[in-house]
């Protein structure tokens, strides 16, 4: 008998989530940030130095500068000490530095109200000591502009000895902050905990922007809760509310940032000028207009990351692990999609896939069939409607003789008459329909369209996401087969 689909999925997950049971620990780590300082376009080294080290020890930060320390150099002549080991280092090596890091700074960043400024000072300077060790000069400035004491912790890129400089190693942001995660441990301060990658947030959020509509709009709502008398007085409260209000056969306002005028039946529905006129005399109650946020609709499951193929493509082993971790993840929700749908075999699945294909091309062909009509009918009522207004002029040219003085005082209206004549001919139409059949056909043919769309862009998602399993199942048990293929024997 057949295994079932589901199950094969679930056997294999099972014997691969364990190896990621560490992505549930909770790794703690200290606020802290290894950035490199580049030179700036159009400075020299030494003016970038200087500006990088005076934003440092910036005496309004600083306590007048008690909360500075240094390494290996004096904080009065730190950026010309830099450049001195920057020539020393040409002079011994005889080799120019083709980068444009200058040197590099560390951010520590600690709890409001956790540490004075001066023990902050000590712990950034141990962390620059045990990060360094003790190879590279570097000043440690202490800021307390801040709710946060944070310190500034800047150390040259040139080696003391002036024959190395500092390699800026893979993950060594990481390092610094486990290493000053371990120091404020040992001095006893909090750490921070890092939230999960699902739960942490992911850009900042701003707060949503306004438009000038939703503002007219609650302009509009100010105005009628100060119960105007008529329809005049309500326009007078817009002009006091400061917008420009331009009388005639639609009223429109602009406001004071605005370049175009906005008229009130645009706004939507309770703010065109009849529904705002009755609401003014009593009969109705305004109701203010509900700001709906546009709700997206999240994905059910994405696509395998196809990891061979990747690893041809020059990726790492890092990323080969995290692409094992998301199939999994992505596996899973496709086989809650599968059991959702009743789909238990490949065969299922093939039959599901060609049914939804199959509807899929059946509305689209309906739709482009309706769209097709709908272009011959517009296009044969411009030519009957031409044809009907060219006539008399035509009639008069036939019984001029087809003058060509006559055909070039009135050649457009000529043109026009034989191409409606031609399109006529090449339609076979012996007899003209009406226009009025015509406008009544094509509203038909929209109403059908649009009552068939929902349904088409229905079967299409259908159709996507049945493909998408199909593949993702396909690719799944592909690489099994591999994995089981290299597995030995015993």
């Amino acid at each position: 008998m057949a295994q079932r689909l589901d199950c094969r999925i679930i056997k294999f997950l099972c014997r691969h989530c364990a190896a990621f049971s560490f992505c549930r620990e909770v790794v703690k780590l200290a606020a802290t940030r290894l950035i490199a300082l580049h030179k700036n376009k159009g400075k020299s080294v030494a003016a970038c130095l200087k500006s990088r080290t005076d934003y440092a020890q910036n005496p309004d930060k600083t306590q007048q500068g008690e909360l500075v320390s240094s390494y290996e150099c004096s904080p009065l002549t730190v950026d010309e000490e830099f450049m001195l080991s920057k020539r020393q280092y040409e002079l011994v090596t005889g080799r120019r530095q083709k980068s444009d890091v200058i040197a590099y700074q560390i951010r520590q960043s600690f709890k409001p109200g956790e540490i004075t400024a001066e023990e902050a000072n000590k712990v950034g300077y141990e962390l620059a000591m045990r990060f360094t060790k003790g190879k590279y000069a570097f000043i440690v400035a202490t800021h307390t502009d801040r709710e946060h004491i944070h310190n500034h912790i800047i150390y040259n890129s040139t080696a003391l000895d002036s024959i190395r400089k500092f390699r800026d190693f893979l993950l060594s942001g990481l390092a610094v902050q486990r290493l000053s995660d371990l120091i404020c441990l040992e001095h006893q301060l909090s750490v921070i905990e890092i939230k999960p990658y699902r739960e942490r947030q992911k850009r900042t959020l701003y707060p949503p922007k306004e438009s000038n509509r939703d503002r007219l709009c609650g302009v509009i709502d100010t105005v009628l809760a100060e119960k105007p008398k008529d329809y005049e007085d309500f326009l007078q409260g817009l002009e006091q509310q400061g917008y420009e209000v331009k009388r005639g056969k639609y009223t429109s306002v602009k406001g004071a940032r605005q370049k175009r005028f906005i008229r009130f039946r645009t706004l939507g529905a309770g703010y065109s000028e009849e529904e705002l006129k009755v609401v003014i005399s009593g009969e109705v109650e305004h109701h203010p207009r509900q700001k709906q946020n546009r709700i997206v609709p999240e994905q059910k499951f994405q696509m395998l990351v196809d990891i061979q193929a990747k690893l041809t493509e020059g990726k790492s082993m890092g990323y080969v692990h995290w692409a094992k971790r998301y199939n999994l993840k992505e596996m899973s929700k496709t086989l809650i999609f599968l059991q959702e749908h009743k789909i238990g075999s490949i065969k299922e699945m093939q039959e599901r896939v060609d049914a939804a294909t199959a509807r899929y091309h059946e509305l689209g062909d309906s739709i482009k069939a309706a769209e097709a009509r709908m272009t011959e009918i517009a296009v044969l009522r411009t030519h009957i409607v031409n044809y009907a207004r060219t006539r008399p002029v035509y009639d008069a040219y036939r019984k001029a003789g087809y003058s060509k003085r006559f055909l070039e005082a009135h050649r457009e209206e000529i043109t026009l008459h034989k191409a409606a004549k031609a399109a006529f001919d090449e339609a076979g139409l012996k007899k003209l329909p009406k226009t009025k059949d015509l406008s009544i056909e094509y509203a038909a043919l929209l109403k059908k369209k649009k009552e068939a769309y929902p349904d088409y862009r229905k079967a299409r998602d259908e159709m996507q996401e049945l493909m998408k399993a199909q593949k993702n199942v396909e690719m799944f048990f592909a690489e099994e087969k591999d994995t089981a293929e290299k597995e030995p024997t015993r």
